[in-house]
């Protein structure tokens, strides 16, 4: 076997080293990247089964067009007011977190176990029924008395 022989197997050789170094990290990146999705996946169902609420009551006063409802955070995930959206006979309500309240306090976007939301808004008509959605999509529909 001449130079030419050996050089060339060695330059193939070396070509399949780096090519198969470049597949490995290829496939190694791929199998990071799906692990860590369905780990994420799998704290997303732990929190989304941790989660509970309870509209505990629904009020309409309509001498002064206010709708007052109380909605309880009975699971043991902590939520997030800017997460949670609040809907009136399915029409979707912006704005509202600006006069809600969680457990008495105005100056707060966390939602404990246990604490007491109080969603108030003003509408000119009368609903039949609001829902509460969090962000992990847990929601409940009430009646409105």
């Amino acid at each position: 076997m001449g130079f030419s022989v050996s050089g060339s197997a060695a330059i193939i050789f070396a070509g399949m080293f780096i090519g198969f170094g470049i597949l490995y990290g290829a496939v190694s990146d791929g199998h990071e990247r799906v692990s860590d999705a369905q780990d994420a996946r799998t704290d997303d169902a732990l929190e989304t089964e941790n989660t509970a609420i309870n509209v505990t009551s629904t009020e309409y006063v309509g001498t002064n067009d206010r709708l007052t409802v109380l909605v309880e955070n009975t699971g043991a995930s902590a939520l997030a007011l800017n997460t949670t959206d609040f809907l009136i006979e399915n029409d979707y309500v912006t704005d509202w977190q600006g006069s809600a309240t969680v457990a008495g306090q105005d100056d707060t976007w966390l939602w404990l176990p246990g604490e007491q939301l109080n969603i108030t808004v003003r509408t000119s008509e009368v609903p039949a029924q609001v829902t509460v959605v969090t962000g992990n999509g847990v929601a409940r529909t009430a009646e409105v008395n």
